[in-house]
């Protein structure tokens, strides 16, 4: 992979990591609700899953929905509906404190496997794949993926962590509680996008 076509990729897979998104809005929930040492299974299942699924996608899985147009339409009902879920979960999470056993931090493999029903995952991985992959598909689609890998890391510690110091004001249940549902009004909304697509 050429020097420049690398810068590339560096500069989109830091922008569109960095940008607000359904992980960074449940990783920076999570922050607020159960710190940062809780949430680094959600984190590593996030950076994982996704460079995963961007080396899956750059060896062919798309092409599954080219021969099968029906995968991407229940595909994308999937995401709406666990998304819905997961924005519920969120809006009722209650700080550790509050000893509430039904509040958990997400794990390692629901983290993993929420990137294959996330729509902005899919958006980064087929474009990131279309864009920065070349002839030698299985080096340049490795480095893609490992690219993304080294950028989610910093990237998904800085939002649990801004979850965090927003806890800081987050001292009351109330406050907690209009936080946790602002986070997942905010997730619904952004659904809009893939709703219209």
């Amino acid at each position: 992979m050429e020097l420049d076509i690398l810068a590339g990729l560096v500069a989109f897979s830091f922008v569109s990591s960095m940008t607000p998104g359904p992980n960074t809005l449940m990783l920076m929930a999570s922050g607020a609700n159960f710190g940062f040492r809780r949430t680094v299974p959600h984190m590593l299942g996030i950076i994982l899953g996704f460079m995963l699924m961007v080396f899956l996608v750059g060896l062919g899985l798309v092409q599954l929905f080219d021969r099968y147009p029906v995968i991407h339409s229940v595909l994308k009902i999937a995401s709406v509906l666990y998304m819905v879920w997961l924005a519920w979960k969120i809006a009722h999470s209650a700080s550790p404190d509050a000893g509430s056993a039904h509040s958990k931090p997400m794990t390692f493999m629901q983290a993993a496997a929420f990137q294959w029903v996330n729509p902005k995952s899919w958006a980064i991985a087929l474009t990131a794949v279309s864009i920065y992959s070349d002839d030698d598909q299985l080096l340049s689609v490795g480095i893609v993926a490992l690219v993304f890998g080294l950028i989610n890391g910093p990237s998904a510690s800085f939002w649990t962590v801004l979850g965090i110091q927003v806890k800081r004001y987050l001292t009351n249940p109330r406050r907690l509680r209009n936080f946790n549902w602002t986070m997942a009004i905010l997730l619904v909304l952004s659904l809009f996008p893939v709703l219209n697509a």
